[in-house]
């Protein structure tokens, strides 16, 4: 696609069939980690990167960002060429674990970023002196990195992935080493990022905080695309469940009816002191009425639970996994 068709187009990423294989141990044994992933993302669109340690997160994000050479497929940044400067450049990144020389200070990590942009100095030093505010390090603008902790190592890692003012964030585990309040302000930055228009493309363990932001998403397992989409397609309707709390009389016959509950398709029951706990599909609810009506018992709770993208997780990637295994 040409550059004068890549403006009227609003995929600013485009994964087709990346694939990666290593080479490991003496013999160079091949090791696949990323299988044909395919995905899509659109201009102003939030992507979390979901998957298992070892499902081939970093590794596809890596070839994105051209620190490594996929092995086969091709990867599309803002609808052409990833590798052209002027599309690099509109991208901020933010790896897994950020390194830099530990005698610098944020204010000199920044000014060599924004050299590295062509920023011009008086650019360099506001959008500095903002974005350190931003992150919540005015304090230690400038102080050496040495005596950072992984959490301020990670802000201002964040820091200067937005230093250009990039199109496309591409964050690695972005929330990771930052302790709670940290977490809720990084979460409010990227809210707010979300807000003003920019994409972004994050990988994270933590489902809430992808639920939270994400439009869409894409969980990967063992180097393959096992699931994606946007969340509100995702998490169908139709995969609701319903939580029951119910009494039975005491009876000859309620160990027939307890029977009769755990054989409704889906249902999952519990027997407590307070009463029996039942989690089933909400299509079967209409059933556990007519069978507590025949034999006499009551409903004493009933709720409606949505299907959640960590019950999504885990059917995709980790109930995947075990059956495999």
């Amino acid at each position: 696609m040409n550059d004068s068709a890549a403006a009227h187009d609003d995929t600013i990423l485009a994964l087709d069939g990346l694939a990666k294989t290593f080479r490991v141990g003496f013999w160079g044994r091949p090791v696949p980690a990323l299988r044909g992933v395919s995905l899509t993302m659109r201009r102003g669109e939030s992507l979390g990167y979901l998957g298992p340690n070892g499902s081939g997160k970093t590794t596809s994000i890596k070839c994105i960002v051209g620190l490594i050479q996929a092995s086969a497929g091709k990867v599309s940044l803002f609808g052409g060429d990833p590798g052209e400067a002027q599309r690099r450049a509109r991208v901020g990144y933010l790896p897994e674990s950020p390194y830099f020389y530990d005698y610098l200070t944020p204010v000199e990590v920044l000014e060599y970023v924004g050299k590295l942009y062509g920023m011009g100095a008086r650019d360099r030093a506001q959008r500095s002196k903002m974005l350190l505010g931003q992150v919540g390090l005015e304090h230690a603008a400038r102080r050496p990195l040495r005596g950072f902790s992984k959490g301020m190592l990670q802000r201002v890692g964040i820091a200067q992935s937005l230093l250009a003012d990039p199109d496309l964030l591409i964050w690695d585990e972005p929330l990771s080493g930052l302790d709670p309040m940290g977490r809720k302000e990084v979460r409010d930055l990227m809210a707010s990022l979300r807000a003003d228009g920019k994409s972004l493309f994050f990988s994270s363990h933590v489902l809430s905080d992808i639920e939270t932001l994400c439009d869409a998403v894409c969980i990967l397992d063992r180097g393959e695309a096992v699931a994606q989409g946007r969340l509100s397609e995702l998490l169908r309707s139709e995969e609701l469940e319903s939580e029951a709390l119910v009494d039975l009389p005491s009876s000859d016959g309620r160990a027939a009816v307890l029977a009769n509950l755990a054989d409704l398709p889906g249902a999952n029951l519990t027997d407590l002191p307070s009463g029996i706990r039942l989690l089933l599909p909400t299509a079967q609810v209409p059933e556990l009425m007519r069978l507590l009506l025949e034999a006499g018992g009551t409903i004493r709770e009933l709720s409606q639970r949505r299907d959640s993208l960590e019950e999504l997780f885990l059917r995709k990637a980790v109930r995947r996994g075990e059956g495999a295994a």
